[in-house]
């Protein structure tokens, strides 16, 4: 029986390849839902495409516009809102739900999914950054299966197949550096949102591009491994490595380094994880070993990219400090990206709302959540009153 796909975020960049790989292998998958934001031609095209049972979309206008593009012989349940989207993760009969919603906005889905028992391939960073140890512990309580599909995180997941986790002694994550890994500091001050969406490496949504410029990204993919692989932040390393050829590493305790590489494409990774233990045929390229110049590693530069050095210090601090550093950050790229706020102001509006916030007593669902609303509102407040 083809395994049965709940997609949530399907029009996305992760989305998108990932239903290129369901349409490659349909004896191996089949859709049963897809969710959505804005996009709702193209969901209404994925729609008559994989004809899933159910489908649900940011909010009731959206709805109604998926309605009116549907052919009127298509049948198909259309729900919207958080809810909607919780339906989608957890009441429709799955195999695997594909975790591929940007921002904060999957947390919920993701749990609504694991409470229902479906194994998760987890391209949502935000859920394990705000939640990581709730998250995992009701993966565990459930008996389900949570994959990685991060290309770094797959990567590490790859290299440590087979081999005994207490022989780990360090995570070797790559960063591709970004757009401005090589500008003098006072050149970043003058950077435009149309030249930090344009990604030397990945093609991906906006938000993670913009992530990736100010490696904000790999900081949050540092929080992610620490609570996937459960290793303290200590032992995580950050390596630039500009061409994307490794996509990550592991380190163990006889000093064997082991690499997982390939290609930038995120197909690879997605399959891995829809397939596991198994691999697909995806007749992907080899890099070519012999153009292209040799495969170089250096350290990141923490006073022109703090947003990373404030990962490691919101995971260390752990509590809500994490989903604080989200939140802010979420709400200084959408302004950045409307030319509200410069490039260098999303380390600021960081900074500020870890300074500002108060951890609670208790560490609960409802606390991380209060603490996410609280410095979305703070945030947007201070960049308000700038």
């Amino acid at each position: 029986m083809p395994k049965r796909l709940v997609i949530l975020g399907s029009t996305g960049s992760i989305g998108t390849s990932t239903l290129d790989v369901v349409a490659r292998f349909p004896k191996r998958f089949t859709v049963a839902a897809l969710t959505a934001g804005r996009n709702i031609q193209r969901l209404a095209e994925q729609v008559i495409a994989f004809r899933p049972e159910l489908v649900a979309v940011r909010d009731v206008e959206g709805a109604n516009d998926l309605r009116r593009r549907l052919p009127s012989d298509l049948s198909v349940e259309i729900h919207h809102g958080e809810k909607g989207f919780c339906t989608a993760a957890s009441q429709v009969e799955a195999d695997m739900v594909v975790v591929a919603m940007v921002g904060a906005a999957g947390l919920m889905p993701t749990l609504a999914a694991i409470e229902a028992g479906r194994d998760i391939a987890l391209a949502n960073k935000e859920t394990l950054v705000m939640a990581g140890a709730l998250v995992m512990n009701r993966v565990a309580a459930a008996g389900v299966r949570l994959l990685p599909v991060d290309s770094e995180h797959s990567a590490i997941f790859q290299c440590l197949a087979g081999n005994r986790r207490q022989d780990l002694e360090r995570i070797l994550l790559t960063a591709s550096g970004g757009p401005f890994r090589q500008w003098p500091a006072d050149r970043l001050a003058s950077v435009q949102p149309a030249q930090a969406l344009a990604h030397p490496n990945w093609k991906m949504g906006p938000k993670i591009t913009i992530d990736s410029a100010t490696l904000m990204n790999k900081g949050l993919e540092v929080i992610e491994a620490v609570h996937l692989f459960t290793v303290p932040p200590e032992r995580i390393e950050v390596l630039v490595h500009p061409q994307s050829i490794v996509h990550s590493m592991v380190a163990f305790v006889d000093g064997s380094v082991m690499a997982q590489m390939g290609v930038p494409d995120m197909r690879t990774a997605i399959a891995y994880a829809l397939s596991h233990p198994e691999r697909l045929p995806l007749a992907q390229p080899l890099p070519d070993w012999t153009v292209g110049g040799p495969l170089t590693f250096e350290a990141p530069d923490l006073k022109r990219f703090p947003c990373l050095q404030l990962a490691f210090e919101a995971c260390r601090a752990g509590g809500t400090f994490p989903a604080v550093l989200n939140a802010a950050n979420e709400v200084a790229v959408e302004a950045f990206l409307h030319q509200r706020i410069g490039f260098i102001d999303i380390p600021r509006c960081v900074v500020e709302a870890l300074e500002a916030h108060q951890a609670p007593a208790e560490l609960d669902l409802a606390a991380i959540l209060e603490a996410d609303g609280w410095a979305r509102h703070w945030t947007a407040q201070r960049i308000g009153g700038h």
